[in-house]
């Protein structure tokens, strides 16, 4: 009981371990469903092999990464707006580069998901075997002697377990490099998660404990911002639908202006210098509201 507290209290402190260990376990699951259910290499001719192996291993990748911009909201907070004529010509290299970092972390977060696809395809081999048969390399490395008959034997060997011994245990060479592969991908994406996250620490302006403060203060105000706003919503709908099914006087009700949704909907960088924690605390230090 008390190790699985402390286990408790390690994810509450660290929810983006919990997050990230959430979307692995969940990719590790759907894999294994695609896996079992819907895949069959085709096993007809090499073509045929790689194109339905690289398929299952990169398609669904790429579909949990346009999943994971779509469902960003900081990609929206990034886009909105920037197209329009007001905002188009107020660009400049400052911007422009702030802009770009602020792309590449949630471009970064929106990885997590298709890295852990691919990891988990490729150390179940599978998906890799499929299309790997079918490669030019894969004859070059196999079909050494006996080239024509090899190749014509090579796309059949992740259907027929027996043609495994009689081209150099090929299908076991196949899923060794597959789970090598995988595990080299798995020690790639820690190293650089790690290295980036010192880098930023080193280069950040603030303690630690500052931004420890900060990632508390920013939860807790958008949950405050949520509820409030839900909060603000039910009344003024409340109060239109009885002026419209009523015919009362609609009593007065503030609503922010454009400019001022616009002044908190600014992507905020942390600047050591004016000491806010995001742009709804500089609107309520800066604005009368």
């Amino acid at each position: 009981m008390n190790v699985f507290q402390k286990a408790v209290n390690f994810y509450t402190q660290h929810p983006k371990i919990l997050g990230y260990s959430t979307v692995s376990l969940l990719m590790a699951v759907i894999e294994q469903i695609f896996s079992s259910v819907l895949f069959q290499c085709p096993c007809n001719s090499a073509f045929e092999n790689m194109l339905y192996g690289l398929s299952f291993l990169l398609a669904p990748a790429f579909i949990l990464f346009l999943i994971g911009y779509m469902v960003n909201a900081e990609m929206w907070l990034l886009l909105t707006g920037k197209c329009s004529q007001e905002n188009h010509w107020q660009c400049s290299s400052g911007r422009t580069c702030a802009y770009l970092c602020q792309l590449l972390q949630v471009t970064a977060k929106a990885l997590v998901a298709p890295l852990a696809w691919i990891a988990v395809a490729l150390l179940r081999a599978n998906y890799y075997e499929c299309a790997a048969s079918g490669s030019s390399l894969a004859v070059n490395y196999f079909c050494k002697e006996n080239i024509t008959d090899c190749q014509t034997q090579l796309p059949k060997m992740p259907c027929d377990k027996k043609l495994s011994g009689k081209i150099a245990n090929g299908r076991l060479t196949l899923q060794a490099q597959s789970e090598l592969f995988g595990w080299l991908l798995i020690v790639a994406i820690m190293t650089v998660a790690l290295i980036s996250t010192c880098f930023s620490h080193c280069c950040s302006t603030a303690s630690y404990l500052q931004l420890e403060f900060w990632k508390m203060y920013s939860k807790t105000e958008r949950e405050l911002f949520e509820t409030k706003a839900k909060e603000h919503a039910t009344k003024l709908a409340e109060r239109n639908t009885e002026r419209f099914f009523e015919a009362t006087d609609a009593a007065p009700f503030h609503i922010p202006s454009r400019e001022d949704w616009r002044k908190i909907s600014i992507w905020y960088t942390f600047n050591s210098q004016e000491q806010y924690y995001s742009m709804l605390h500089k609107y309520a230090n800066t604005n009368s509201g």
